[in-house]
Order: structure tokens, then sequence, then C-alpha cells
């Protein structure tokens, strides 16, 4: 008898509701930042960040170029890190922003996505090259228990092909919205929520208020608070799917709060992950 699977949206909205936060902390090791004691060594900084962020946050998010960039030596740390994040309970969203013709497509998800257990428990997935880039890790979703998150509205500056403007008026990026909506249809759990994600970024409110709008009931990833400058007072509508709608993504903030404050690198991150669970949650409104 086949065993239903809890889609990945479920088992996020689990974890939004328990620990009351919507924070997801992003692993941006670069190695020139650490501090000098760990001459280094990505893995150890990471699960130290791991063990300060993990009562605070739903998610860790990997990047995975700081750990390509160190060769194979960084992706069995990649490797390592996202285990460890797993043991202490937190979601692993693997930021690759994955995306090439199908077969190649396909190798991605399998190497990410799939298997028993897979690495991550969702990725970042770019879809510009259409359709059949995205079908593969689409059906990994529909086969249950993982997630991705489409890159839509990105929080960098330069909006010359996501801004740029439809025959109808419409940005380009409103059109790409309007996709992830449709392609997350088949995939919601009982939370109403798709496990076919979003990534918005939060330097760009307005932006953030009218994807709402386009995806009604997909999470929506939201990078750029902290060291981009965006305000979690401006996410409120980012919100009103439900309290597990959205997922506020800091990387630099955290991970590098001992620089400002003096102090172990993880008693400080731990302290500015505390303090954005708060204020994310109070921000949006449950």
């Amino acid at each position: 008898m086949a065993v239903a699977t809890i889609t990945f949206a479920d088992r996020l909205a689990s974890e939004v509701e328990r620990k009351q936060s919507q924070l997801v902390v992003g692993l941006d090791p670069n190695v020139d930042l650490l501090p000098i004691e760990l001459r280094g060594d990505v893995a150890r900084f990471c699960c130290g960040i791991v063990d300060a962020v993990a009562p605070h946050a739903v998610a860790v998010k990997p990047q995975l170029a700081f750990f390509e960039a160190l060769g194979a030596a960084g992706i069995a740390a990649f490797d390592q890190v996202c285990l460890y994040a797993k043991r202490a309970g937190l979601l692993v969203i693997a930021d690759g922003k994955r995306g090439d013709i199908g077969s190649t497509a396909r190798a991605y998800s399998e190497a990410y996505i799939e298997g028993d257990p897979p690495r991550a428990d969702a990725l970042t997935v770019n879809p510009w090259l259409g359709r059949d880039s995205v079908e593969p890790f689409l059906g990994a979703v529909r086969r249950g228990g993982v997630g991705i998150f489409v890159i839509v509205r990105t929080s960098n500056a330069s909006g010359d092909l996501q801004d740029a403007v439809l025959k109808d008026g419409r940005p380009m990026w409103h059109h790409v919205a309007e996709l992830v909506d449709e392609w997350g249809s088949e995939t919601a759990g009982e939370t109403g929520l798709s496990s076919v994600g979003a990534v918005i970024g939060a330097t760009h409110p307005r932006a953030v208020a009218d994807a709402r709008r386009l995806m009604p009931r997909t999470v929506i990833l939201l990078p750029g608070v902290g060291a981009q400058g965006a305000a979690v007072a401006d996410l409120t509508r980012a919100f009103q799917s439900g309290p597990a709608s959205a997922l506020v993504s800091a990387s630099r903030s955290v991970i590098y709060a001992f620089k400002d404050a003096g102090s172990d690198y993880r008693e400080a991150a731990g302290a500015e992950a505390a303090r954005l669970k708060r204020e994310i949650w109070a921000a949006s409104g449950w």
C-alpha cells in the first residue's frame, strides 16, 4: 500500500508554526571573512552557524557558489553542512539557481533534490530557458517531499530583463510569476500552499505586493534583508496567504554579525537570528 508523502510546503508550514519563525539563514562562507581561528575551515564555520541559529530559523540556505569555489573540498564541505543542518532539525534550501536544457536540468535535479535521501529539501531554480528546463525539477516536486524556489524577481538592482515591458504593458517577471502559479497548481498540500515557490527580492517592496497577488498559493522566498538593505516592515503583504507563505532570508548580516558585535561568531549569529525571528514574526501579523 502506497504511503502519502508529506509535501515540502506542509513540512515547512509545520516548522513555521512550531518555531513561530519565518527566518532562513543564508550560508555564504567567504574564506576571507571567516574568524581567523578557523583557518579557512568552511564546514566548521557553517556548522557553528547552524548550531547558533537552529533555535530561531526554519531553514538554512547554503549558497553553492562559495562551496564550489573551493573545488572538491568545498563540495565535501557542502555535503557535510547539509547533513549537519538536517540533523539539527533545519530544512535545507540549496541556492544554486540551476536551469538548463531538459537533460542537464534532470541531472541537476538528481544531484540536489532526488535520491534517498536528497542532499537538500529544496533548490533555487532559474526558469529563463522555459518550461522544458523546469520540468525535471517539477517532476521531483510532484513525486513528493521536496520543493523548488523559482527565480522571479531578484534582489539586485538591474532589471533590464526581468522588468522588460511586454506588449500588454506588464513587466516580464509578472508573466514568470503567473507561470510559477500555474506550475505549482498540482503541488498544494493540506495547507493549500504549493511546493513550487518563488524568489522575490525583498529590496523591491512593490514587487513583493504584486507577487502575492499573482501567486496566492506560492511560498515566497525573500532575500535582501540585512546587508542588501531591505526592511522587514516593508514585507507584510507577502504573508497574506498564511504564516508560512513567505520566508525572509538573511545571510551576511547574520553569519558575519561577529565583526560588528566583537563577540564569538556563534554567539553573534545566534543573537542576530533571534532578533530577526522576532521582527519577522511580528511583521507577518500572525
